[in-house]
């Protein structure tokens, strides 16, 4: 058995993490400020904005990392201007895996976000703006404090998601080792020359470690509810 891991190479495990966490962390940034706005707004916007949020849930990966490629090679207006301006490709490098990251695990991160912004007491939320906080103190002093479950759930699942990703991943950086060559690539590629027994072990820690991201969700989760008495 320690010979069998001797042999696994982890840096694709290292790369996926290092995606998972940029991902995680510049769609929080991005995502609370939306979530927030669609909690609270009653604009005729609002089912456009959260159709649009949702749309990587239920668009095949193939389709959504075709569109990304598209809009992001050199011949597209974004991808020219990238290239031109800061001398960045953004397809088949670890920069575009972050850029299609934050498109295809954009619904991990808001939807929890949304829902517990939405499951908060109006009244608290209205005594922070009497009390003379802004919109930004409250969200950050007020709202976030009481949404732990909701914020661990995003921050937790859009880490594993983005982790587990494959087809998005592939259409947009390859297989480039130390590059693109991520954990879930590297498993196809182990499969596609037969090495089934690296695809084993490889496929065996995505597994675990999909699991323990899971039940330190549930846990987590029953104890917040239990304080509340819930």
């Amino acid at each position: 058995m320690i010979e069998l891991f001797d042999t696994i190479e982890f840096a694709p495990f290292l790369l996926s993490f290092k995606l998972a966490g940029l991902t995680t962390i510049i769609l929080f940034i991005i995502s609370v400020p939306l979530a927030w706005y669609l909690s609270q707004t009653k604009s005729k916007v609002k089912p456009f904005l959260e159709s649009l949020t949702a749309l990587p849930i239920v668009l095949p990966p193939s389709v959504l990392g075709f569109y990304i490629l598209v809009v992001l090679s050199h011949n597209s207006p974004v991808g020219q201007f990238f290239e031109d301006v800061f001398g960045i490709k953004l397809v088949f490098n670890f920069t575009g895996l972050v850029v299609a990251s934050c498109f295809y695990s954009l619904p991990f991160m808001v939807q929890p976000l949304q829902g517990g912004f939405e499951s908060l007491n109006k009244n608290m939320l209205e005594a922070s703006y009497i009390a003379g906080k802004s919109k930004f103190e409250t969200i950050l002093k007020v709202a976030l404090p009481n949404i732990k479950p909701a914020l661990m759930t995003a921050i937790i699942v859009t880490f594993a998601h983005t982790v587990g990703e494959f087809g998005v991943v592939l259409m947009v950086g390859g297989s480039i080792p130390d590059e693109t060559k991520v954990a879930s690539v590297a498993i196809y590629e182990m499969v596609e020359i037969m090495d089934y027994t690296s695809a084993h072990i490889y496929s065996a820690i995505m597994v675990v470690m999909s699991f323990l991201v899971l039940l330190s969700v549930y846990i987590f989760n029953g104890k917040q509810s239990r304080k509340l008495g819930v």
